[in-house]
């Protein structure tokens, strides 16, 4: 098995380390990260400007490299032939905090297991909690890497080793417990995130410039069976399968009904006057 490890939280990452020593024992890794934090960066890639890649040491002696670009960068530097090869599977992370629900869309943990299976590489995203539960942010405290760590490992062996229907992409999260706390693994579906933003002032600098906060209330999410929520909230690992088919069907037949040709009729100008 060749594997690609990759992250957003920067090659310097403590989960990545963790990932990456536990999918060596199962084949050849090559790690390809971002140079510092890029958390939340979803989908962004670098254009108009030329990467910078510089190769490091890990504490055991190993390399990698760094690159001051994002995980889609990371992911496409590997898949263009950066490498002597190309990757059998995509692992990204161990993110330090969890990517639940509709998070995912936000996050670059997430984004570079979506590259993987854009250019057709089965890819795992795998996070934990953060010390504290996952409403925590800070990542202050001991983090249990190692039961999610070798269960990633076996699940990249399993994908590889049955035929799945077309590229897949696991999105793991697991509970930041020793490993006698876990109480199994479930697969699950995304649950729905509670979202509790508000815009708050922060003043301004004198000169027209004013400063706002909108992110950073205690978030919540609906408690439903069978979510990746639920399955965190019951001490378990979740493993939620993941596609990239965008497209609303209904709403295709839908917005056919509307007669898009005559909306092309070229005696209008655009919308009619509002009465």
């Amino acid at each position: 098995m060749k594997v690609l490890v990759t992250n957003d939280d920067g090659i310097f990452s403590p989960g990545l380390f963790a990932v990456k020593q536990a999918m060596e024992r199962c084949g050849e890794v090559a790690v390809i990260a971002p140079d510092k934090n890029r958390s939340a960066i979803g989908r962004g890639i670098t254009i108009g400007e030329s990467l910078n890649v510089q190769e490091i040491s890990f504490p055991d002696g190993s390399t990698g490299f760094s690159v001051d670009g994002t995980p889609v960068d990371c992911v496409r530097l590997a898949a263009l032939g950066f490498l002597e090869w190309e990757p059998d599977i995509v692992v990204s992370g161990i993110n330090l905090g969890p990517n639940l629900g509709d998070d995912i869309t936000y996050s670059g943990t997430v984004a570079a297991a979506f590259e993987g299976i854009m250019l057709g590489t089965p890819a795992i995203a795998v996070s934990i909690e953060r010390p504290g539960g996952w409403k925590e942010t800070g990542n202050e405290g001991v983090f249990h890497f190692d039961t999610v760590a070798a269960f990633t490992s076996r699940l990249a062996e399993a994908v590889l080793g049955n035929s799945l229907p077309g590229p897949v992409l696991l999105n793991i999260n697991s509970p930041n417990l020793p490993p006698a706390e876990i109480r199994g693994a479930a697969v699950t579906r995304l649950g729905k995130r509670i979202y509790r933003d508000q815009l708050i002032e922060k003043g301004g600098d004198g000169n027209g410039h004013r400063r706002y906060q909108i992110y950073g209330d205690d978030p919540s999410y609906h408690e439903e069976e069978g979510t990746d929520f639920h399955a965190l909230a019951e001490d378990k690992i979740s493993v939620t399968p993941i596609h990239f088919a965008l497209t609303n069907l209904a709403g295709m037949e839908l917005i056919h009904e509307l007669g898009l040709d005559t909306l092309l009729d070229s005696g209008r100008n655009g919308c009619q006057e509002a009465s």
